[in-house]
């Protein structure tokens, strides 16, 4: 039923909930895991006033996204295979690219990530996902117990 799972990592530890999902499903079904993380292109901060310059917004965003796989990677377990990728973009067109190009039969991701003034200006990736998605969605929350 599913070969290929494609977890979307923001390299928050809000996202181990999903990886504990994806590899329960990838043992079950002996499935490859499928890690991802998207250095947004986007800069909301670059103005004239703002003083963060695209080239390092991007420099930045690319760290953060190999660092991001790389942690989640070295957590998953042997006999687990896995594939990371690191793509460039808006988060959400590049999950939805990734899971046609890999062939994905299912995303698992957690819950969570941008609240307040951010999830207002550049919306919930996890719920864009979802209503987009060709392909099933499971959504992990994310959850801290203090939250």
């Amino acid at each position: 039923m599913y070969e290929d799972l494609l977890v979307p990592t923001d390299g928050s530890e809000r996202t181990d909930a999903a990886v504990d999902h994806a590899v329960e499903l990838a043992r079950a079904f002996d499935a490859t895991v499928h890690v991802v993380s998207v250095a947004d292109s986007r800069n909301r901060f670059e103005s004239p006033s703002s003083g963060i310059a695209a080239e390092a917004w991007l420099d930045a965003e690319r760290e953060r996204a190999e660092e991001s796989v790389e942690r989640v990677r070295s957590t998953l377990p042997d006999d687990v295979d896995a594939i990371t990728a690191v793509r460039e973009g808006t988060p959400v067109d590049e999950i939805l690219d990734y899971v046609d190009e890999a062939g994905a039969d299912a995303v698992v991701m957690a819950t969570h990530g941008r609240s307040g003034l951010d999830r207002y200006l550049m919306g919930s990736v996890t719920e864009k996902v979802v209503r987009s998605s060709p392909v099933p969605v499971l959504t992990v929350s994310g959850r801290d117990a203090d939250d």
